[in-house]
């Protein structure tokens, strides 16, 4: 079956439209030069691979080479009971699917939000139909539909020890997961860009955009982080490359509170 790949985003299409919705949101931006689109093949035959990475022990980085769309780095947690993809790369071949398939395959198969949809429904198909788990509040975003998909909200513990929760804010819909064994049993959160690790590994943003600089109110931030606050998590990784290596869970709370004091004016004093 031929799908289309937005050029920008990376999002799986069943049909090609002039412009892709995800695109044209006030979220992301269709470049200057209008709407692009490519195919799995066209870009195998321009040399696309995926980079296959150990970040820590059964935490793994899939990232496109180059950058197909976005760009993120997605994760897979390796567990005894199954194996998690979240966030979703916007290419696939044969090696990544042997590779992901030398880990122990995969579970489940879930988007922390339609930005990192990538090609899930292509992934879910050639690992044998994978479910793949899509927030029932941004479930409007799809573009490609298959059986596999299933929609879900509020919390879900779908392997032992590894729970999909959903703060919201960028997306309605926006998910984290969370991973109880990650480093060294201390926890990790998965944030994709719902809580966003920042350069400095010591900070983290929330935003409705990041290309276009908009940003959440202190109300809804602050709401993000008393909703993982419930977790246990000493480290947090990014849906790119970033990563809060040590005290994440205070990092996080310390950094909305920072958010909500300059966004009530607190610190309007060094403007």
């Amino acid at each position: 079956m031929t799908f289309w790949i937005c050029a920008r985003c990376g999002v799986e299409h069943e049909n090609r439209p002039a412009v892709c919705a995800v695109c044209a949101d006030e979220r992301e931006l269709v470049p200057a030069d209008g709407q692009h689109w490519t195919t799995l093949d066209e870009l195998a035959a321009e040399g696309q691979t995926i980079a296959v990475e150990e970040l820590e022990p059964d935490l793994f980085g899939l990232t496109t080479m180059p950058d197909v769309g976005i760009g993120p780095t997605a994760k897979i947690v390796r567990t005894a009971g199954g194996n998690l993809m979240f966030d979703v790369p916007a290419y696939l071949d044969d090696a990544a699917v042997a590779a992901v398939q030398g880990m122990g395959g995969l579970a489940y198969i879930v988007a922390s939000h339609p930005h990192m949809y990538g090609v899930q429904v292509e992934w879910s198909r050639r690992l044998g139909g994978v479910p793949v788990l899509v927030s029932e509040p941004d479930a409007g975003w799809l573009a490609r539909t298959d059986d596999a998909v299933e929609l879900w909200k509020d919390d879900r513990e779908i392997l032992p020890g590894v729970t999909l929760t959903q703060p919201g804010g960028h997306f309605p819909g926006s998910t984290v997961a969370h991973w109880a064994a990650g480093a060294s049993g201390k926890g990790v959160l998965l944030g994709g860009d719902t809580i966003f690790a920042n350069p400095d590994r010591t900070s983290v943003s929330f935003m409705r955009s990041y290309p276009n600089r908009i940003p959440l109110s202190g109300a809804v931030v602050l709401r993000i982080a008393h909703h993982v606050r419930r977790f246990e998590f000493d480290r947090l990784y990014n849906n790119f490359r970033g990563v809060i290596p040590v005290d994440a869970r205070e990092i996080v709370l310390r950094s909305a509170e920072r958010h909500a004091a300059w966004a009530r004016g607190d610190f309007d004093h060094l403007t």
